[in-house]
This record gives C-alpha cells, sequence and structure tokens, in this order.
C-alpha cells in the first residue's frame, strides 16, 4: 500500500502532501481522515484519523469524512469508499476523462467544486512546498450537507451539482 496523506510531485522526494490549512478551515470539521498522514503531523485533518500502517480503507468509517486520498492509481479505491459511505468531501486532482473520475464523481457524487489555479500542497513539516501539485483539482461531496459547504464554503472555484449524465458507449477519442 503506498503513503497516505496526499499527493506526489515529480519535484520532490516524498509522497505525503499535506491539504492546505486554509482549504480545511474553509471546509468545516470532519470526523475522521482514513488516509491521514502518519505523525507527527502539524495540524489535524478530523477528529479522528486512520494513518500507516493502518488500512483505513479496511476500517470502520463514521460521521463526515475528508479524504486527500494517495496520488496513485490506487485513489480509486478511497473515492469509491467515500461514494459507498455517502458522507464526506474529497480533494483530488481534476482529472475529467478518466475512467475513475466518471465513475466515483460523475456517476456518483453529489458536488464538486473546481478550484481556481493549482493547489500548493505542504510537507510533513508543515512547510508550503514551493510548487505546486502540477494539475488542477478539485474538491468532491458527497452527500447534500457537504454539498452544501462546498457551495458556501468561500473557496475560489466553479461549483457544480445536480448534473445530468449519460456515458456513451462511442469509441475514445485519440490524437491525431
Amino acid at each position: 500500500m503506498p503513503t497516505m496523506g496526499g499527493r506526489q510531485s515529480s519535484r520532490m522526494q516524498s509522497d505525503v502532501w499535506l491539504t492546505p490549512p486554509a482549504i480545511l478551515a474553509a471546509l468545516g470539521e470532519f470526523d475522521l481522515d482514513p488516509c491521514a498522514a502518519p505523525d507527527p503531523r502539524p495540524w489535524p485533518t478530523a477528529t479522528r484519523h486512520y494513518a500507516l500502517p493502518q488500512d483505513g480503507l479496511s476500517l470502520p468509517w463514521e460521521g463526515r469524512v475528508w479524504c486527500n486520498p494517495p496520488y496513485s492509481r490506487q485513489a480509486v479505491r478511497w473515492l469509491r469508499r467515500l461514494a459507498e459511505h455517502g458522507t464526506g468531501t474529497a480533494l483530488i486532482f481534476a482529472r475529467t476523462e478518466t475512467n475513475w473520475f466518471i465513475e466515483t464523481v460523475w456517476e456518483q457524487a453529489t458536488a464538486a467544486l473546481f478550484l481556481h489555479g493549482r493547489v500548493n500542497f505542504h510537507r510533513q513539516d508543515g512547510s508550503r512546498a514551493e510548487w505546486n501539485g502540477g494539475a488542477p483539482s478539485a474538491l468532491i461531496a458527497y452527500g447534500i450537507r457537504d454539498a452544501e459547504v462546498l457551495r458556501t464554503c468561500g473557496l475560489a472555484g466553479t461549483y457544480m451539482s445536480g448534473w445530468v449524465t449519460s456515458v456513451s458507449p462511442a469509441p475514445r477519442l485519440t490524437a491525431a
């Protein structure tokens, strides 16, 4: 299992990338972070944390969940679990064209806030990384309460909810 707690950057040598405290403050309190950075963490992301060596995917989830999943192909597993849980918010890269985004966001999420600009994550010691995450990010809400929090949180972004999805069986576009 990859290290939990955030994002990976090709410019850095760690895969522990913490959510900026301003994002967490805007979203309010969470009951559980099942993929938290290991201790010591410079600020809490929730009242309760699961971190390696704990397996947050197999432990019980209760209440409002915060999820900044590992930056890897494993992220889809965390989003599936959050969708199944039905109450919480995830911070992910806005890879809107991918199969995992279609499955876990367009087909299951309640709302999304596509953040304007790129997020500068923080290192495990709390210092802000000098480089941004390298891709656009989105906050994904599961449940009416979390959707309303996204709508009113004051973070710069484009809010979407209530979309109608229809997945076409047409072949994928390819580069010329």
